[in-house]
């Protein structure tokens, strides 16, 4: 599992430049002293690599019509996720929105059983039945991918307020996007958060056009970290195509709800390469502006990051980029070979009560 049992110390700092890839190559080298280990990159490296060969698989099997449904790709942002799994707890709790693929792939779930979900297949996480937006994993604390826009902050600070309850040392991630930032729910869930000191780290995933229009066009207020001020919630913008600067914010949060200090808003500003979900013609932005962001590619910066040190050479990184895609390719085989769910599983894993009409003896 990509986690770690412990929280390193935070530095004042929160944020980071965005590091191009001639940036990287020029100040890069091994003189030039680096926030994390060896093996720290290298696990960012295969983590996000992971995420982007199994999302791109996933456009792919989506448009010969594998499976059905919505879905939407985490493509652009890996550096929020690799940089989070270094900052926390295997204990820890996450919930998040529709844009789930890459959340149980950070945490350890095989990839096997999350292409199964994406193809219904009893295999998958969610037995089937949940599909694209609605990834789950009891083992390691993932308690799903929601549909309902902002649904998923409540429940954030619901499963904070229960591990409370019990004084169980539990820190809950909640993440959602610009988009979700404008539901009411955020402001009735932020004013009890911080009256009970809950721990739970708010996390916007900032892409910056919601489901296809700007925060620009859709708020006056576009520092999303400020939406914390009127709860006195300690909040931060982030980098987040930089898993240094997003690994540092939420050790720097963790650490605070450990604490019983609360929660924190971290507006982790990132970029999705693709559009909201695959329907999406993504006329909205430029191509000058996607290929802005593309030479922030977290991916080819911790790529540029080994090979300046000299922790691997170009031979070993496609050596574990070969063993990756085969990997994707092993899920993909699997899923395909997996079973459906039985007619009787409708009425597993559901409540219903006696007098429901469709229920016989």
């Amino acid at each position: 599992m990509a986690t770690s049992t412990t929280t390193r110390k935070p530095k004042a700092s929160v944020s980071a430049k965005p590091a191009t890839k001639k940036a990287a190559k020029k100040s890069l080298s091994k003189a030039n002293p680096l926030p994390h280990s060896k093996e720290v990159y290298q696990r960012w490296f295969r983590d996000m690599y992971l995420m982007r060969k199994f999302e791109e698989r996933c456009g792919q099997l989506y448009i010969q019509q594998k499976f059905g449904g919505f879905c939407h790709l985490y493509i652009g942002q890996e550096a929020v996720l690799a940089g989070i799994s270094e900052a926390i707890r295997p204990t820890d709790r996450m919930v998040t929105a529709y844009r789930d693929h890459a959340h149980p792939l950070v945490l350890g779930t095989d990839p096997k059983h999350v292409m199964a979900e994406l193809y219904g297949r009893v295999t998958g996480t969610s037995k089937g039945k949940g599909g694209s937006m609605h990834m789950f994993d009891k083992e390691r604390n993932l308690f799903g991918g929601h549909g309902i826009v902002g649904g998923q902050i409540g429940l954030g600070a619901g499963i904070a307020f229960a591990d409370k309850y019990r004084k169980e040392d539990h820190v809950t991630l909640c993440f959602f996007g610009d988009g979700a930032a404008r539901q009411g729910i955020l402001h009735e869930t932020f004013n009890m958060a911080m009256t009970w000191k809950l721990p739970v780290i708010f996390i916007v995933e900032n892409n910056k056009y919601a489901m296809g229009t700007s925060v620009e066009r859709t708020s006056n207020v576009t520092d999303l970290e400020t939406m914390g001020a009127s709860y006195r919630m300690p909040s931060a913008t982030v980098d987040g195509m930089s898993p240094e600067a997003v690994c540092e914010a939420i050790a720097i949060a963790a650490e605070r709800g450990r604490k019983g200090e609360g929660p924190t808003l971290l507006d982790i500003q990132t970029y999705r390469y693709k559009g909201h979900s695959m329907s999406d013609p993504q006329k909205y932005r430029t191509k000058d502006e996607l290929h802005e962001y593309q030479g922030k590619d977290p991916i080819e910066y911790v790529k540029n990051v080994l090979l300046a040190q000299g922790w691997n050479t170009e031979a070993e990184i496609k050596a574990v980029e070969k063993e990756i895609k085969a990997e994707v390719e092993a899920a993909i085989e699997f899923a395909e070979n997996s079973p459906y769910p039985e007619a009787h599983e409708l009425y597993e894993d559901v409540y219903m009560t006696e007098d429901y009409p469709f229920v016989k003896d």
